[in-house]
């Protein structure tokens, strides 16, 4: 069964400064995500992004955010990503010894429920929570910093989650791909399974190009794979 791909537009990523001519561009590309990053500078060494901001962005888009939470015991800040109006909820596996705990408080603050992995944190976690997971999120290179290059068995790792959320029965689960989601590598990680990728500097915010030739190459990378 061919599986819609989708682009989750990296806000982190963006002009900052500018952010809501940013935004309209993204709107005018037809991105369907816009990726937030929340950073506690414990869980990663780096802070990004606010939920502030996140209010701020649901007030001027209809794009649905998605939000990804590099933070200590996330449960602690679940009412405050629904506060702001965010579609989706991705917590890191390694963030927190009650992740069942945590994926019942998203869902019950009515996001969807994600789990993201670090790249050396095996698939195999997954195998009791699939009842509690609406999206898993890996990362493909190490989280808290952009710039990075994606780490080449990650690949293997991305087609390895699809398949074993085929396996059990969860062909319709996205797989969110975070990190060095580029021009070069696009092709790789959708034939290997992703569904939804997280584009930032190295594909839809790239120096000197358009946001929306950026978006339009980047669904021209993925339209005939697979």
């Amino acid at each position: 069964m061919e599986k819609s791909i989708k682009i989750s537009a990296s806000v982190a990523c963006a002009d900052l400064l500018n952010l809501e001519t940013d935004i309209r561009l993204l709107e005018e590309a037809g991105v369907e995500y816009l990726h937030i990053d929340i950073m506690d500078g414990m869980f990663v060494p780096n802070f990004c992004l606010s939920f502030d901001l996140m209010k701020a962005i649901k007030g001027m888009t209809s794009i649905p955010m998605e939000c990804h939470v590099m933070v200590t015991d996330p449960e602690r800040y679940v009412e405050q990503v629904a506060a702001t109006g965010s579609e989706c909820l991705s917590v890191h596996y390694e963030a927190t010894p009650h992740i069942h705990r945590a994926l019942t408080l998203i869902r019950q603050s009515g996001m969807k429920a994600g789990v993201a992995l670090n790249p050396s944190t095996p698939i195999n976690v997954l195998d009791y929570i699939l009842d509690d997971l609406d999206v898993v999120t890996l990362m493909m290179i190490n989280p808290g910093f952009t710039g990075q290059k994606m780490i080449p068995s990650m690949l293997r790792k991305l087609k390895e989650t699809r398949e074993f959320l085929d396996g059990r029965g969860k062909q319709d689960m996205d797989i969110i791909v975070d990190g060095n989601v580029s021009i070069e590598n696009i092709p790789k990680m959708v034939g290997a399974g992703a569904t939804v990728l997280v584009g930032g500097s190295s594909s839809v915010f790239r120096k000197g190009v358009s946001i929306i030739e950026s978006v339009e190459l980047v669904r021209s990378l993925f339209y005939f794979v697979g």
